[in-house]
């Protein structure tokens, strides 16, 4: 499941019709509520301030390049704290060794983690789970 924020580049037809191709599922934060995505807002800010807001960079292959290059370190070199000091690479794969993660870890064969409880599907009422004024 992709969650994104409301911005003008993520709520274009383009994006369902996407979605819907690639079966992914996609969820929308409620605007002006980033802690809803907080894990990739903390990711965002630290992508831009140790990369974006310091280059210049001249051609979309340089971009290419130095993303790929920033992206790598962050993933294998450079250990974070919420994972035990682990990089994410070592996190990963510790996980994968063991046969069960904690709940909503990442899974090694998926960019996402794992979703708490099924997501509810368009159209389908269940008439049980309707509140009932009282």
């Amino acid at each position: 499941m992709v969650v994104s924020d409301n911005g003008g580049e993520l709520t274009s037809n383009a994006i369902p019709a996407w979605a819907d191709e690639a079966q992914a599922g996609w969820r929308y934060i409620a605007p002006g509520k980033p802690m809803q995505n907080a894990c990739i807002e903390r990711f965002n800010g630290r992508l831009r301030d140790e990369k974006l807001n310091g280059t210049l960079f001249s051609t979309l292959h340089q971009v290419r390049v130095e993303l790929a290059a920033w992206r790598n370190g962050y993933n294998t070199k450079r250990p974070h704290p919420a994972p035990g000091w682990l990089t994410p690479s070592e996190f990963a794969n510790h996980h994968a060794r063991s046969k069960q993660g904690p709940p909503g870890a990442a899974q090694p064969d998926r960019s996402a983690p794992m979703a708490i409880a099924p997501t509810a599907q368009q159209g389908i009422i269940n008439p049980q789970s309707e509140l009932k004024n009282g």
